[in-house]
Parts: structure tokens; C-alpha cells; sequence
């Protein structure tokens, strides 16, 4: 294959995996084998990972830089190539190489968004053609996450959050902060002091202001440096939680507003400025290539 070959179809090609919100996140529930039935909001912000595959000439699956101390096997990127490949029966390989800006552990689903981009893009580089909903399933078997990155839109969510409705919230400049500490999920959900019976609501109720998260407090008890964050950024905006932290949030109508509070809190945090998106890059690139 020609390098001309290689950019026309995007092999070594920059593609995102964008950082998500929970803008909302309710417990209604719980399934007999545990998992919480939930709703929630999934929002993109334009702050991205980035992933560049590289042609092998065999049938390897393998990591540019491996994490040290890390087995590539039990990487989340290499584990969904290799999915791609045990349900098709694909005989091509792949070099991944990641740019991590993410951060890990904070909420903003870096590891799912990675993996769904994997999905995505080997589908297309591979020639698989698998449709979006097959996608979206192997996806979940590797996090609960990861349907939404696949799926590219914002979306309402219910179940275990792989049953997706495409809204369209207000597109707001966020301030996040990533507190030092990293929240463990699994802890949280099973918690014993975690609500999991909150009354359902609807999509007009969310948009009307109804924006609770269910694991504040029992993350903000856990950990002081969430509740820390969460009112040092209350000072400029309603500060709330993603997911199950530890990344907290605040939405700004103008960017003004958003670089104000920006331009104070990094002083004493790791702070992101960013802006919420409806639909994802990853999505907007592959129609771009397939114009």
C-alpha cells in the first residue's frame, strides 16, 4: 500500500475519542445479577484522546507504546481490535498508537471512548462493515460506556445505559475539574447508603432542570476532594458531578463566563475548559472521509 493509499483511508490518520458528561444521572433501579438500571444524559465535550492505526504486515494486534508495567492484553484499546476480530474473522492486524490527554479514572470515559474508537475506525479500515448496532453490542460487552461513543450523538439513556435516544441539549462552555483522587465505580454502586429506587423521569423534566446525580453524596463522603471541588466550583456556576466522579462540572452560557472561572480555579486545580457537543467529532470525521 502507497502512503497515498494509506491517507486516503485512513490509516495513520488522527482519529478522536472525545471525553463525555453525565449531565444527569439517576438509580431507578436494580437487576437481579446487580447491574443498576439507570437514566442518564450523555453529553460530548470537545477535549479528546487521540488514536492513530498503523498498517502491520501480519495479523498482530499490538500497542505503538505500551503502558509500562501494563500487559497489552488487558488494554482496553487492544482488547476491542481483538473483539473486532474473533466476531468477524478478520485476518489483518494493527498498530495502535494512543495520545492519552484524558484523564483516567475522572469519569469522562476515556478508556470506553478509546475502545469505541477502535471499534469504529478498524470497522472501516478492516473493511468489516458491521452496521452501528453490532458495534454498539460488542462494545458493552467491554463497558457500559462504550455504546454511547460508538452510537455518536447525544443521547437520553436507560437501562444499564446502553439504550440510547438522540436529544439535543444546550450545546454550554464547561469548566471541569479533575480532583486528585481516583474514584473507584465499583465501589460506588455498591455502596450501601447509594439511593437505587429514584422515580423515573422524562426527557422534558431533565430539560426543564431536573439534573440530579445520585452518587454525589455518596462520593462527595468518600472522598473530600471531590466535595472540595464541588464547591470551589460552585462559586461560579451549579457544580455537579459526571458520572461517578471524580471529575466535577459546571456549565456557562457564554465563554467569558467559562474563562473567568477557568482563569481562577487553575490556579489551585487541574482544570479543563472546554465546550459541549451533540455530536461527535469521531462521527463528524468518518462522514468527512466518507464524502
Amino acid at each position: 500500500m502507497t502512503s497515498r493509499q494509506i491517507k486516503q483511508s485512513g490509516w495513520g490518520d488522527k482519529w478522536p475519542a472525545p471525553a463525555k458528561l453525565n449531565l444527569m444521572l439517576r438509580i431507578v433501579g436494580q437487576r437481579p445479577d446487580g447491574y443498576h438500571l439507570l437514566q442518564t444524559v450523555f453529553q460530548f465535550v470537545d477535549l479528546c484522546d487521540w488514536l492513530i492505526f498503523h498498517p502491520v504486515g501480519d495479523c498482530s494486534i499490538s500497542l505503538k507504546q505500551p503502558i509500562p508495567g501494563v500487559a497489552e492484553v488487558t488494554d482496553l484499546t487492544v482488547r476491542a481490535a481483538m473483539l473486532l476480530k474473533a466476531e468477524t474473522g478478520c485476518a489483518q492486524g494493527v498498530c495502535i498508537e494512543v495520545e492519552k490527554n484524558l484523564p483516567m479514572g475522572g469519569g469522562l470515559g476515556g478508556g470506553s471512548s478509546d475502545a469505541a474508537t477502535v471499534l469504529v475506525v478498524l470497522n472501516q479500515l478492516w473493511g468489516l462493515q458491521l452496521p452501528i448496532e453490532k458495534l454498539m453490542a460488542l462494545g458493552l460487552t467491554l463497558g457500559a460506556d462504550v455504546p454511547i461513543f460508538v452510537y455518536g450523538y447525544a443521547a437520553w439513556a436507560e437501562g444499564v445505559g446502553e439504550k440510547l435516544e438522540k436529544i439535543e441539549p444546550l450545546e454550554q462552555w464547561v469548566v471541569i475539574i479533575k480532583p486528585d483522587c481516583h474514584v473507584e465505580t465499583r465501589e460506588i454502586f455498591l455502596a450501601n447508603d447509594l439511593t437505587r429506587d429514584s422515580k423515573s423521569i422524562t426527557i422534558a423534566e431533565f430539560t426543564a432542570g431536573q439534573h440530579q446525580n445520585d452518587c454525589v453524596d455518596v462520593v462527595s463522603r468518600r472522598y473530600q476532594a471531590v466535595e472540595n471541588a464541588l464547591l470551589a466550583l460552585s462559586e461560579f456556576s451549579e457544580s455537579r458531578l459526571t458520572g461517578t466522579g471524580a471529575c466535577v462540572f459546571a456549565q456557562f452560557a457564554s465563554r467569558e463566563a467559562a474563562v473567568n472561572a477557568y482563569e481562577v480555579l487553575k490556579k489551585s486545580w487541574q482544570v479543563y475548559l472546554a465546550k459541549g457537543i451533540n455530536k461527535s467529532p469521531l462521527l463528524s470525521k468518518l462522514e468527512i472521509g466518507n464524502t
